[in-house]
């Protein structure tokens, strides 16, 4: 297969630069499942913005403090200056966010923020936002979109990126060819045991990175959210209950039934104290009061978790329900520069998969959707700028490639899983080193 552009994952990241690329490109987009099983469909509390200039400093200051003031300050200062174009963007697209009654976008606010700024869709903004992006690529000529396609390899030389290797889903194996390809991959839940994420998403960009010497960041910064509902079964993907819930007044209780934090810290340190009182208390999780929100509210704002709830048994109205900790974000990835292009040439990174610097050592809630389209916008608007051509030599490692080496699904999801997990105790190990040493 030939293509001007191969787009590995069809999530918000994914989607946005591909409408953001030149119609007279051809584009191939992949996706490991169907394309509604992607995170971005399952972001709840919703998506921040700059409401105005005088908000700038205290949203900048917030998301610094929340990542451990590691993150990249240019980064976050081109994130929070595009979020006005990128809203507009969304609703140009059909995206429809909560209005006041004069009909002004509607701001909530989640934990660590200093002030309501954030848009939202009652509590599946992220199926609001995506779903639009995925109708408006549906629409596209120049677009094509193959589900249950695997990326399992890239094609390089001389750290230039020739194309990929993909495997679809009647097992069958193929070369693209390819001028850019972009990883939007998502992210490494499928590699926990309790994850927020959907399973098949297991890191394959990360270990495909690693491959080729790739360069990576920040690889052990991996985020726990505080508040999941509890489930005894294994194989159950952890149901999210939004951060939005406990900027609206939801409370923490102990098995005693007595609050036992501040419910609005950020999701590490709210993480880290959630796990100590289980600790205390002998138990396999903490309770959620969603009682303490104005009945209105809970059912306008969170009519996704209340009936979610009252499918697991759970009248939300009438008790409180078991929450516990879960893989949730990954902040680290393929290290990317501002326009999300990566250390080998013809190789980009956009959402979760990549890093680069805005979420630092601990993501603030609602920012994922924003840095993830903010940067797609600019991976789109910079890899176009590239004219260079192939050499000879290029051309004809490519046509020489074997693609057959990729036979075993089994034993690759092994070694892949192996490889990541592995990078990501060493870097802890070295993390811990350099605390130790200051």
């Amino acid at each position: 297969m030939t293509t001007d552009i191969l787009i590995a994952g069809t999530g918000c990241s994914g989607l946005y630069l591909a409408l953001n690329l030149p119609r007279d490109k051809k584009i191939l987009m992949i996706t490991k499942s169907d394309c509604e099983s992607s995170d971005s469909f399952l972001a709840q509390g919703g998506m921040c913005m700059l409401t105005s200039e005088a908000d700038y400093d205290a949203y900048f200051e917030d998301t610094m403090k929340a990542g451990h003031y590691e993150n990249d300050k240019q980064s976050v200062e081109i994130m929070i200056k595009s979020s006005p174009q990128v809203v507009e963007d969304l609703i140009t697209y059909g995206a429809r966010f909560q209005r006041e009654a004069d009909g002004t976008l509607a701001y909530t606010r989640e934990g660590a923020h200093s002030a309501n700024r954030i848009v939202f869709h009652a509590d599946v903004t992220g199926k609001e936002i995506t779903s639009h992006l995925l109708e408006r690529v549906r629409e596209l000529p120049n677009v094509t979109i193959l589900e249950y396609t695997r990326l399992v390899d890239i094609i390089a030389k001389n750290n230039v990126c020739l194309g990929g290797v993909i495997r679809r889903q009647d097992g069958t194996v193929e070369k693209v060819n390819a001028q850019t390809v972009v990883l939007a991959t998502g992210g490494i839940g499928g590699l926990y045991r309790y994850s927020t994420n959907f399973k098949h998403l297991t890191g394959d960009a990360l270990a495909i990175a690693m491959k080729h010497n790739v360069e990576l960041k920040n690889i052990n910064y991996v985020q726990i959210h505080p508040t999941t509902l509890y489930s005894e079964r294994e194989e159950d993907r952890s149901f999210l209950i939004s951060e939005s819930a406990r900027g609206e007044g939801a409370k923490l209780y102990d098995k005693n039934g007595e609050r036992f934090v501040n419910e609005l810290l950020p999701r590490d340190l709210l993480t880290i104290e959630i796990n100590k009182q289980m600790q205390k208390d002998g138990t396999k999780h903490v309770w959620e009061d969603l009682r303490t929100i104005p009945r209105q509210e809970l059912f306008s704002h969170f009519p996704n978790i209340v009936e979610h709830c009252r499918s697991k048994g759970y009248d939300v109205t009438e008790k409180c329900i078991p929450v516990v900790p879960a893989q949730h974000y990954f902040m680290g990835g393929i290290k990317v520069n501002y326009e999300s292009k990566t250390s080998m040439d013809k190789l980009y990174a956009v959402g979760e998969t990549a890093c680069n610097g805005v979420h630092g050592r601990n993501r603030l809630a609602s920012n994922s959707l924003l840095e993830s389209l903010v940067f797609a916008k600019r991976a789109a608007q910079d890899l176009v700028k590239d004219h260079t051509v192939r050499t000879d030599e290029q051309n004809a490692y490519f046509d020489s490639y074997d693609a057959g080496i990729y036979t075993d699904d089994k034993q690759m999801d092994k070694e892949y899983k192996a490889m990541i997990l592995s990078a990501i105790a060493q870097a802890d190990e070295e993390k811990k080193g350099e605390e130790k040493h200051v």
